[in-house]
């Protein structure tokens, strides 16, 4: 049986100018409604060939007209975030020029490698302190830092600060912690150190 058969059905709203009212749809419809109706319209039709263009070109439509609307949202949301900057104090805007959002998986790399150090340190915390770990994520802060900035000396500052006020932060905060909830074979040491990864984490990942 050849395509535009008599005997295969014809979609009725072929002529329906509104696409909404051609795929039987509320002009609300999110995207999974339109591509639900266009996939059940198309098995209705199948075989009818004015039918099919008819229910591809409305789908077709609507889908661009989704497109837009998720750009114009992007780029409404990029205006406003941009503004709100602008208007901020000089202190914030001074901030956000030494900060950046890296793409996600290049923040879980990282994030994975530090945590891992961490963890790497609290295992050997019964043999002896977390002076070579803390060795190698400083090594690894800077190299991640020259990669960036392609500054040797630049990375070497900003990682030697990042891991200075790890350390500091460490030595003022972990005394503050109840010794109940330390497990007996973690140190001032060690837990500064864990302190010191994620500072410098934040500085190799965030920080230009």
């Amino acid at each position: 049986m050849g395509r535009g058969s008599g005997n295969i059905p014809k979609f009725p709203r072929t002529n329906v100018w509104d696409p909404y009212k051609r795929l039987g749809i509320s002009p609300y419809a999110s995207e999974e409604e339109i591509w639900s109706s266009r996939n059940f319209l198309m098995q209705q039709y199948a075989g009818h060939e004015t039918s099919e263009e008819s229910i591809e070109a409305a789908f077709e439509k609507l889908l661009m007209t989704s497109f837009r609307e998720r750009k114009k949202t992007k780029i409404n949301l990029k205006t406003r975030l941009k503004k709100k900057v602008e208007e901020s104090p000089p202190w914030v805007k001074n901030l956000l020029d030494f900060v950046e959002l890296p793409p996600v998986e290049v923040i879980f790399r990282r994030l994975f490698l530090f945590a891992f150090m961490g963890g790497w340190s609290i295992m050997n915390s019964a043999e002896g302190g977390p002076a070579f770990q803390v060795a190698v994520s400083l090594a690894a802060c800077i190299y991640f830092l020259n990669e960036k900035t392609k500054s040797l000396g630049r990375a070497f500052i900003i990682g030697l600060g990042a891991l200075a006020a790890g350390w500091v932060c460490g030595s003022v905060c972990v005394p503050m912690i109840p010794t109940v909830i330390i497990p007996p074979t973690w140190t001032l040491e060690l837990m500064t150190s864990l302190v010191s990864y994620l500072f410098l984490f934040l500085g190799c990942t965030f920080l230009k």
